[in-house]
């Protein structure tokens, strides 16, 4: 019986499983041209609705993957591992990561994205480095992390290129949400590294894409099923974003706190969900045999300022200055309006804010204005004083005036006592 589109999306619309054969031959020829975006929409559309099995997400993961190359690694013995972020306001995790990975034996060859909507993206943190480049081809990728050990660049289009033209259509068809649609897309652009061990801080709460606790388990528990079926050891970590991690949120703070924080003068719950992450990777590649070790060895990188020294490596091989001003927006300080606890704050409301100063995007195609930020001077569960500094605000005058009254509003004070938030709820790996 000849292949038809229009059968795979009535079967998976009626509820029926879709066979591996089905999927890739549907995904191939999308890639190619030869299925149009209407049919592609309505198959997304029926996997939103209808959900897919583990065997089917699988082979959807599978199918994406294969529409572009995989990297090859030279058997030196390095692990080759990652760690992807589902994301969340101030998540710099990746800054700190890679250069730490790098010092332990290892090769990070790190593919990170762009921000758009409430949470910011790696690249463009590391753009308001001068000089930084984030588009490295196939063969600068494979260079610069065989010499350096890291490199954080954006995805070729020659890795999982179907994942781009799917994601292009599930923005505008509402099916974003959709676990097995994350899970493929996520999961064909980390398994084209060639990994040998991927760890995922998949974060819910107020500044994160998944609100609730129970549907970041949800995805978390997808992501690793279809890592181990695809031969890669993955596990995931539960993490908190009701408030941002770190102090500072933007562009060039983030990166002036890596620096900070590379330098041993950063954040603790910054620090404890990086080196949580490094050590479930050097644990899952055998590079360390538990997890107390993988710690103390990556906690010696960065008091012995190996791990800053592989920083600026990294970035010199991307064409980065280090020593070039990054400049910061003026500051403004925003103060507690009452006496209390600090109760909740709304991060997905500071990231929208910071995008309409131009530290984000409202659609791609916008520019970034990498000068303004905000940083957090208290924490939930702290007790503030009327007239305490909450946060300073670095932006341009007018638009701060603008916009105090909304972030005033994203620091909730009570009169009762708050309990401080657990960072790492839970590791999830498969059984």
């Amino acid at each position: 019986m000849s292949f038809s589109p229009a059968v795979v999306i009535a079967k998976k619309r009626d509820g029926e499983s879709l066979t591996a054969d089905e999927i890739h031959t549907f995904i191939q020829a999308y890639t190619l041209g030869n299925i149009p975006d209407y049919q592609m929409s309505a198959l997304a559309m029926a996997i939103y609705w209808r959900s897919m099995s583990t065997d089917e997400t699988a082979a959807l993961t599978e199918a994406m993957l294969e529409s572009g190359i995989v990297l090859d690694w030279p058997d030196d013995g390095r692990a080759v591992v990652d760690k992807h972020s589902t994301g969340g306001i101030g998540d710099k995790v990746s800054l700190l990561l890679a250069p730490l990975l790098a010092c332990s034996h290892c090769r990070n060859p790190m593919i990170s994205g762009r921000g758009l909507g409430a949470t910011g993206g790696t690249l463009d943190k590391l753009e308001s480095i001068p000089g930084f480049r984030t588009n490295l081809d196939v063969d600068e990728i494979t260079q610069v992390t065989g010499q350096i050990g890291c490199v954080i660049t954006g995805a070729s289009a020659r890795i999982a290129p179907a994942d781009k033209k799917l994601y292009a259509l599930r923005d505008v068809t509402a099916t974003v949400p959709s676990i097995p649609l994350i899970t493929a897309s996520i999961m064909s652009k980390k398994l084209a590294e060639g990994l040998d061990a991927l760890v995922l801080d998949v974060k819910f709460g107020s500044g994160s894409f998944m609100k609730e606790l129970s549907s970041a388990h949800a995805l978390a528990q997808s992501l690793v099923s279809t890592g181990e079926r695809m031969g890669v050891r993955t596990t995931a970590l539960l993490t908190d974003m009701n408030q941002p991690l770190g102090r500072m949120v933007g562009n060039a703070v983030e990166v002036d706190e890596t620096i900070a924080a590379l330098q041993g003068n950063g954040p603790a719950d910054l620090i404890e969900v990086t080196l949580e992450l490094g050590a479930e990777l050097l644990t899952s590649a055998g590079t360390e045999s538990t997890v107390q070790q993988a710690r103390q060895r990556l906690q010696g990188h960065l008091d012995s300022g190996r791990a800053f020294e592989k920083f600026q490596a990294m970035v010199a091989a991307q064409g980065g200055d280090l020593n070039a001003p990054r400049p910061v927006a003026e500051c403004h300080e925003l103060r507690a309006s009452q006496t209390g606890w600090l109760q909740a704050v709304d991060a997905e409301a500071i990231g929208q804010v910071l995008i309409e100063y131009g530290g984000g995007r409202k659609v791609m195609s916008d520019a970034v204005d990498h000068s303004v930020g905000l940083e957090m001077r208290a924490r939930i569960g702290d007790q503030v004083e009327q007239g305490a500094l909450l946060a300073r605000v670095f932006a341009h005058p007018n638009a701060y005036q603008r916009t105090q009254d909304s972030l005033q509003a994203a620091f909730s004070i009570s009169a009762e006592p708050a309990p401080p938030l657990p960072l790492i709820v839970e590791h999830i790996t498969t059984p």
